[in-house]
């Protein structure tokens, strides 16, 4: 990332008279992401190097000098991204897929592979670099809390097959005994339940308020409304009240890893 991108930044900000308090709150922005990015540590979104040109009457500068850091991802999946990387609690429910940020290197490819239409080789690289690169975010041994509910339908679908499977449930079975990860999986004996229409992710942070992301084919959609949020969150609450308690968790996705080895 680049460090000239956050010094100039800075300068329009402190030629406007601003603390980063005072840009943050114009631009709709947390306090903290303007300083990894005064510092080099990150990149705005497009929409909020928009909104810091605006507030800055910078002109189109920060949007269309924005760094090309190779990453790639949907365009409705951008602004979710950023504000993953900056969450100190995620809460994931999944129904399809592993979570991207829980995702082994075989597994992601395999996902991002069956795209159609396909994607080139080098797009495929790209792509795998991309989301590995959020699991970054599991680096430090605390932040941040991450809880993944998993659809049964998750652990039953041989997705790369059965190799793959084995070793990407094994690498969720790790994470949750080193406690890095709380996992639950909510089986196929629940029937229906609150979260069976999409996937959801609900993410809080240490100084704005929390926001839910919830994702179908195509699009994808940040909610900030606080009734919203909330709604989202009690149908999680409610989803997670009957899923399997964690010990019962990890013994499945390791009994099921087992039965994908010997295939």
């Amino acid at each position: 990332m680049s460090t000239t991108y956050g010094s100039w930044l800075r300068a329009q900000r402190e030629a406007a008279g601003m603390t980063q308090q005072e840009l943050a709150d114009a631009a709709r922005m947390s306090r903290s992401h303007i300083a990894h990015i005064e510092a080099g540590r990150r990149l705005p979104s497009k929409e909020d190097a928009r909104r810091l040109d605006k507030v800055l009457n910078t002109g189109d500068v920060l949007s269309s000098f924005l760094p090309d850091d190779g990453v790639v991802v949907a365009d409705y999946f951008e602004t979710a991204r950023n504000l993953e990387q900056q969450a100190i609690a995620i809460h994931e429910f999944a129904l399809s897929f592993v979570p991207g940020i829980l995702q082994t290197e075989r597994y992601a490819r395999a996902v991002l592979g069956s795209a159609f239409p396909p994607r080139s080789e080098k797009e495929c690289d790209r792509a795998v670099v991309t989301r590995l690169g959020r699991s970054k975010v599991l680096a430090d041994p605390k932040m941040p809390v991450v809880c993944a509910l998993l659809d049964e339908a998750i652990l039953r679908r041989p997705i790369g097959g059965p190799g793959i499977m084995a070793e990407q449930l094994t690498h969720l079975a790790d994470l949750g005994q080193s406690g890095r990860v709380r996992v639950h999986v909510l089986p196929f004996s629940v029937g229906h339940h609150p979260l069976l229409q999409s996937t959801l992710s609900l993410m809080r942070f240490e100084d704005q308020p929390p926001i839910a992301y919830s994702e179908g084919v195509l699009t994808g959609t940040v909610h900030d409304t606080p009734s919203v949020v909330d709604q989202l969150r009690d149908a999680y609450a409610l989803a997670l009240s009957d899923a399997l308690p964690l010990k019962e968790s990890l013994v499945l996705l390791s009994s099921t890893a087992k039965d994908f080895g010997h295939q």
